[in-house]
């Protein structure tokens, strides 16, 4: 059994908790629930950011403790003033040290579009996700069957939600698709290996169809990647461990953004400010 098995089977036991203990009537008398999903697709693509979706994580079964001290409010009030389009809260508790508050808290205190980032296996969690202040979820490839996909896909756009499907190879990405998607994102680390490959997105992009927006995830580090990536096709990154295992997140992703920003300049194309 590798990682990602574990960690599916660990999340339906979670799952079949959760229901048990709090209805889903419950979670849809949260504040946000009835509120409109701010649109990841349209802050990606917007010209006065980065298309970097910044993400707050404080451990991964890969790496284990990334940052465990650090501050929700400061690191995502950081991350939206250095120019991120959107940001990524992982929820997952057992394998990545995260909670549902974490993501609840992000919303508090910021205005653009958050993803849940965890694994998401139920219709529950779509409606969680909505109750807690998400505005787009994931869903794994690797993790679900295509019709489980395409039923969780169209369940959380019947609630308002954007989709963010994520693929690590082309096998994945061909059975996969559906019309309920929004975002593609390419995961250049193996959830089953934790190898980490950026030919994975040098590799797929072409294969990515024009319609859904297309988001290299994981393994980048220097701000010239991303010119290449977005040079390559694709209108958006994710990054998350490369900011939080600095002391300060916010700075380590406003130094990153900066760089990028200096070397369009260069190339001709800007960002505006």
């Amino acid at each position: 059994m590798n990682i990602l098995d574990k960690i599916i089977a660990h999340k339906k036991a979670e799952v079949a908790e959760k229901k048990s203990l709090v209805p889903t009537k419950l979670l849809e008398k949260s504040v946000y629930f009835n509120s409109q999903a701010v649109s990841m697709k349209k802050y990606i693509q917007r010209e006065d950011k980065t298309g970097i979706i910044a993400e707050f994580k404080r451990k991964s079964p890969s790496k284990g403790n990334i940052n465990v001290s650090a501050s929700v409010e400061a690191v995502t009030i950081g991350y939206m003033q250095a120019g991120a389009s959107a940001l990524s809260i992982l929820t997952d508790n057992e394998f990545f040290g995260g909670k549902n508050e974490d993501l609840s808290l992000a919303r508090k205190f910021n205005f653009c579009p958050i993803l849940r980032k965890d694994f998401i296996v139920d219709e529950y969690q779509v409606i969680e996700a909505k109750s807690i202040g998400a505005d787009c979820i994931l869903l794994i490839a690797a993790a679900l069957e295509p019709k489980r996909i395409n039923e969780l896909a169209y369940f959380a756009h019947s609630l308002g939600l954007e989709v963010l499907m994520e693929v690590h190879d082309g096998e994945e990405l061909e059975r996969s698709l559906n019309e309920h998607l929004d975002l593609v994102g390419v995961n250049n680390r193996s959830l089953k290996t934790f190898d980490v490959s950026l030919d994975t997105s040098f590799g797929l992009v072409n294969k990515i169809p024009s319609e859904f927006l297309k988001i290299s995830e994981s393994g980048i580090s220097q701000p010239d990647t991303l010119v290449e990536l977005k040079k390559a096709g694709y209108d958006g990154f994710l990054i998350g461990e490369n900011f939080m295992k600095s002391g300060r997140p916010q700075q380590a992703a406003l130094n990153f953004m900066n760089a990028y920003r200096k070397i369009l300049k260069k190339e001709g194309t800007t960002i505006a400010s």
